[in-house]
């Protein structure tokens, strides 16, 4: 059934179940990280673009940060630019530093911005360099070589952390009634730019300007338990003992983990959810059962 084919009692009926949730959003700032295969797929970007429309539409204030690593590979592969990754982290050097920040901050940024305008929207494309709003710095790691025991130090070239968020000029944006849409490249004190992760950069700025929600849009379900069903509440102290007993595994730590941050820094909730669902960002937010899993203090 499309959504021509749905009763317009069935459309009242779900725009009326939708009101406490608007009313429990209403102007509160909603971070939203945007990759995967929903930026990829057209029909998916088009949804997801009209579902940011509908959300600053009915009060809410969205923030769009989005990813690029599919976009950034083919780009490096073109321009014959072998992209190394170390730890799974993409190590950054000046060349790819150039061609990661052109890709980012150029034609996936505004192709997100022109396809919200085209759903009816108004949007403005930035990166972390604008207005300072994302200071980072080198990111660092260490670790013990298993062979020496020598404790050696893992250099990512051109990769940063936040350091500090500077929200002025999202402020600014969204009082405008715009919808920022965000490159994860941040700039240091010295004026080096950085290539920030988006999640890691998504939960800085949610943490930075007090978001009630930041969803984090995957290629899974979420977080699954043993019998691989849906854990669709997760208390951050809840944590550890999934991450010992083999519950949360792989990939899915480093992302659990980083949420469990960001709710700590005073964000009510962090969800996990599929963005290969259409519409999954409304599903979550205005419907009582949602699509994903939400970290959170209390299961508020």
């Amino acid at each position: 059934m499309s959504e021509r084919d749905i009763p317009v009692t069935e459309t009242a009926r779900i725009l009326s179940e939708a009101l406490p949730f608007l009313q429990r959003y209403d102007d509160q700032v909603i971070v939203v990280k945007y990759g995967g295969h929903a930026m990829v797929d057209p029909e998916l970007a088009r949804q997801f673009a009209r579902d940011m429309v509908m959300l600053k539409v009915c009060g809410l204030n969205p923030i769009v940060v989005h990813g690029g690593g599919p976009q950034i590979n083919r780009m490096l592969d073109k321009l014959a630019v072998k992209a190394e990754f170390r730890e799974g982290l993409r190590v950054t050097d000046k060349d790819t530093m150039d061609v990661v920040e052109m890709v980012l901050a150029g034609a996936i940024n505004k192709s997100i911005v022109a396809s919200i305008q085209q759903a009816g929207g108004r949007a403005v494309g930035i990166s972390g360099k604008d207005g300072n709003l994302l200071i980072a710095e080198r990111m660092v790691k260490r670790r013990t070589d298993p062979a020496t025991g020598k404790i050696e130090t893992v250099d990512f070239g051109y990769v940063g952390e936040p350091a500090r968020i500077n929200t002025e000029i999202l402020d600014t944006i969204m009082k405008s009634d715009a919808i920022p849409v965000i490159a994860p490249v941040g700039v240091s004190w010295e004026g080096e730019t950085y290539n920030v992760n988006a999640d890691t950069a998504a939960g800085a700025i949610a943490a930075a300007t007090q978001a009630k929600r930041l969803l984090l849009l995957t290629d899974v379900t979420g977080v699954l338990d043993n019998r691989k069903n849906l854990i669709s509440e997760m208390r951050i102290g809840d944590v550890p003992d999934l991450i010992s007993n083999g519950t949360i595994t792989g990939g899915m730590i480093p992302k659990v983990e980083s949420a469990v941050a960001v709710v700590e820094a005073g964000v009510e909730g962090v969800i996990i959810l599929d963005g290969r669902v259409p519409h999954s960002v409304l599903l979550e937010l205005l419907t009582p059962h949602g699509v994903g899993t939400r970290v959170s203090r209390a299961g508020v």
